[in-house]
């Protein structure tokens, strides 16, 4: 298994980023195989969906309506609402598996592979990526 970890700055807001271009980089030339992405915080998600055209703004609405961010949270610490960020990953998992086929990834078309993170409070993100050979 080859392994890397990328470190991704998502500031202070709740935003989807774009990992695609650094996942692709890291199975380039590797031949066929499965990429597993997963991000080891328990406030924050992986998920495939498409970029650019409006989606990931409507993901975080989604999110938004799903998991207001008021007083309502058991898990109550940090900023105001924190705990649906804690909730979060059941609803977009901390993990995706990506079929890699002669050292480019599976994707269809309109495909991108995003972290997703609404905890305003970690400004910082550790992200593996961890490729099994076929």
């Amino acid at each position: 298994m080859l392994t890397t970890q990328l470190q991704v700055r998502t500031g202070g807001d709740e935003v989807v980023v774009d990992l695609t271009r650094r996942c692709a980089d890291f199975v380039s030339g590797r031949g066929d195989g499965l990429l597993h992405v997963f991000v080891p915080h328990a406030t924050a998600g992986i998920a495939i969906i498409e970029t650019g055209a409006g989606s990931d703004d409507d993901l975080l609405a989604a999110l938004a309506d799903l998991l207001p961010a008021d007083d309502r949270w058991q898990h109550a610490h940090g900023s105001r609402g924190h705990g649906r960020s804690h909730v979060m990953p059941a609803l977009v998992p901390p993990y995706a598996t990506v079929p890699v086929d002669g050292g480019r990834l599976a994707l269809g078309t309109w495909q991108s592979i995003c972290l997703v993170d609404l905890n305003v409070d970690n400004a910082e993100r550790t992200v593996r990526l961890d490729l099994l050979p076929g």
